[in-house]
């Protein structure tokens, strides 16, 4: 009788917990994003749609990496959040006046280093996209480091 050989990795509880975590940030951060858009009407500038490139296929392909587990996830995933982080970065600085307004992408349309929303006074729409792409980062790269060890 043959023994059928699994192709799928096996992941520890962890690897999968990091790997779910990942998936949820982003998955809520996605849906965030298409209620300021959508139900609040907040137009996004360029740089916020920049960081919409980065931040919705990660929903699906973190997604695509738990079912079934697929730990070579990571490497598709982790560039797409390390990328995006940059842009969230940028467009922070940009917001809070580091990089001057003459530097913005934004030509026509809503202004990038105008602040649309704000809660609790200072944490900005930048400001949640660059925590949540730290923290996506963050915790696939201990997931890379996870696998190589």
């Amino acid at each position: 009788m043959p023994i059928e050989v699994s192709t799928h990795a096996t992941p520890s509880e962890s690897d999968w917990a990091i790997l779910f975590a990942s998936w949820l940030l982003v998955t809520t951060a996605s849906l965030g994003s298409l209620f300021f858009s959508e139900v609040m009407e907040l137009p996004p500038c360029s740089l916020c749609w920049a960081q919409r490139v980065f931040m919705f296929p990660l929903a699906i392909i973190l997604l695509r990496g738990l079912l079934p587990y697929d730990p070579g996830v990571v490497r598709y995933a982790l560039p797409l959040a390390a990328i995006g982080g940059l842009i969230a970065f940028y467009h922070l600085l940009l917001q809070i006046g580091v990089i001057p307004e003459s530097a913005a992408p934004c030509r026509q349309g809503v202004s990038c280093a105008e602040a649309q929303l704000q809660v609790l006074g200072f944490v900005s729409i930048p400001m949640l996209s660059l925590v949540v792409f730290a923290m996506v980062t963050g915790l696939l790269w201990q997931l890379k480091r996870r696998q190589s060890s």
